[in-house]
């Protein structure tokens, strides 16, 4: 509920704070006293339109703030998750601020955090209706409209379940745009595809082929060097009669003739008979090496041109020989998965197909309930107008659908199913139809609203409603209508009503005065809980303009008849 409205520097208002109640509350006074104001400075608080000249004169800002009792998680996740998002904690309830400065600019927040307006708005249209000349009224949305109807029908285990095929249907859809190529497109992917994985293919290339044919290349270039080389070192260890070994063997036959004289020349024989058979290794090696060296330019080129077009690869499909290798398995991966896509497409159509017909015949399954339940609701509103001095009202929910591929009988869907309605109204006799928005007068779609709450009540979440206006033009009888119909409303709702009737006064369970005063040369608006014979003279001021023995009287029997009730 609205616990408390604190005003501050807003046109004639200079410091005012404002404790509501629990049930019906009222806020009366004579005219001019500066009702108007306050509902100007809820509607600000709740993200109206700001406007520089509502700041009281010679201030810099006017505040406006509003404190709500957290309203129960359950009936109002719609708040709970905008909030949520923005990290915006309301667990002791939560602080609407609005600060509009003379130049016109505002500010918002919610419990000390800076928001746009939009989400000012977005909240608080979940908590508080303002219905009157204000344009904060929940039910002109046709969404609204469209929840209150389901709720008072019960159909909203029917519309869950319209909402998770919806669902499905709508992700699957998604998916088989994703899959659904144009044919052209599909067609030049899977070519290049093809290209690349034949391509890659018909090079046969081999992990460390690279490095191998590197060296490869590296020896082939330098094949004469080598040969120079291997046959100068040959001949010097092994092939000539001065060579290395030869020498050696003359000397391990002296050494030996030495040990045989000499043990201590045993060890240097051996280390010798060890090197030459080493020695002779190596020979046979270079001996092999050289003959092996036969220079061939084709080779060369072959080597040559094969690096090359490893070169070429790796600029085309990656840094190195096993990144082009992986390439090539992505590349197949995609082009197997291209290649079954009709198939895959042909399935997921198949599953589409059979969600549209389940769609469709839930959604055709709440329509009928649907319009069942506004026949049912239509009559029951009409009566409840003529109750409030609306004798004349005609009232019609009218449905509209937009066609649309959703269903089988081609119709566009949403997860509230296939349904647009809109409460349509004719106040008077000879006018057509329009929508509530459409109506001109405040105190009509005030009482409009009243009707609509009043008969949807078990429908709405929305747990505070604040009716201005809703006495223009009635009295008497249709008066006491207006009030016992608020007084009913505020045993599920917390209702504030702006009021100059003594008839719907008279049934408030909280009343509020506001009086105009002057303090130090200037005006100044107090507004204040009155109760007992207060409350009494206030009464009777409102029955017949003064304070008058028989006012009194006539006041004490109403308020005494309305607490019976």
């Amino acid at each position: 509920m609205l616990r408390e409205l604190h005003i501050r520097n807003l046109a004639i208002i200079d410091d005012a704070s404002i404790e509501f109640g629990k049930g019906f509350n009222v806020l009366t006074g004579e005219t001019g006293a500066g009702k108007s104001i306050i509902v100007n400075a809820l509607a600000l608080a709740l993200g109206e339109r700001a406007a520089g000249e509502l700041i009281r004169s010679g201030e810099k800002e006017a505040v406006v703030e509003a404190l709500f009792d957290p309203p129960p998680k359950l009936s109002n996740q719609s708040i709970y998750g905008p909030l949520h998002d923005a990290g915006i904690e309301i667990e002791d309830g939560i602080i609407m601020k609005r600060l509009v400065s003379s130049q016109g600019k505002s500010r918002a927040y919610i419990n000390g955090s800076m928001v746009n307006i939009q989400t000012l708005s977005d909240v608080s249209r979940s908590i508080i209706d303002v219905h009157g000349q204000y344009e904060h009224q929940s039910l002109l949305s046709q969404d609204i409209q469209l929840a209150m109807l389901d709720e008072y029908g019960g159909l909203l285990p029917e519309r869950e379940e319209v909402k998770s095929v919806y669902e499905k249907l709508k992700n699957l859809k998604r998916r088989i745009a994703e899959l659904d190529m144009k044919e052209k497109e599909r067609a030049q992917r899977l070519d290049m595809l093809k290209f690349q994985i034949n391509e890659i293919n018909a090079a046969d290339l081999q992990n460390g082929e690279e490095e191998s044919l590197t060296d490869e290349l590296k020896v082939l270039s330098n094949s004469v060097r080598l040969t120079e080389l291997a046959n100068h070192s040959y001949d010097s260890l092994y092939s000539s009669e001065s060579s290395c070994i030869a020498n050696l063997s003359r000397i391990l036959g002296s050494l030996k003739s030495i040990s045989d004289i000499d043990p201590k020349a045993n060890d240097s024989v051996k280390s010798l008979e060890e090197a030459i058979p080493l020695l002779e290794e190596t020979a046979y090696f270079l001996r092999d090496y050289k003959d092996s060296l036969n220079f061939s330019p084709e080779r060369l080129d072959a080597v040559h041109d094969r690096l090359e077009l490893i070169k070429g690869f790796k600029r085309k499909y990656g840094e190195n020989i096993k990144a082009i290798l992986d390439f090539k398995d992505e590349a197949e991966k995609e082009f197997n998965e291209l290649e079954r896509s009709e198939e895959m497409l042909g399935g997921l159509k198949e599953e589409l197909a059979g969600l549209k017909e389940a769609l469709t015949e839930k959604a055709s399954r709440l329509s009928k309930k649907r319009e069942q339940v506004a026949k049912k609701i239509e009559p029951m509103i009409v009566a409840e107008l003529s109750k409030l001095s609306m004798p004349d009202t005609k009232f019609s929910i009218i449905f509209s659908r937009e066609t649309g591929d959703d269903t089988t009988d081609g119709l566009k869907a949403t997860q509230n199913g296939v349904d647009s309605i809109e409460f349509l109204i004719s106040p008077n006799i000879g006018e057509e139809l329009k929508p509530l928005s459409k109506i001109a007068s405040g105190g009509e779609l005030s009482r409009v609203m009243l009707a609509l709450k009043g008969t949807l009540s078990k429908g709405d979440r929305i747990p505070v409603l604040v009716f201005d206006e809703i006495d223009a033009g009635i009295g008497g009888i249709a008066a006491e209508a207006v009030g016992q119909r608020l007084k009913n409303l505020s045993a599920s709702h917390q209702v504030i009503c702006i009021t100059h009737l003594p008839q719907i006064a008279s049934y408030a369970d909280r009343h509020l005065k506001i009086e105009k005063t002057v303090k130090g040369k200037r005006t100044v608006v107090e507004i204040r809980e009155i109760e007992k014979e207060e409350r009494t003279e206030e009464i009777a001021r409102m029955l017949s303009g003064n304070i008058s023995d028989a006012s009194m009287k006539h006041a004490k029997a109403m308020l005494k008849s309305k607490s019976k009730q």
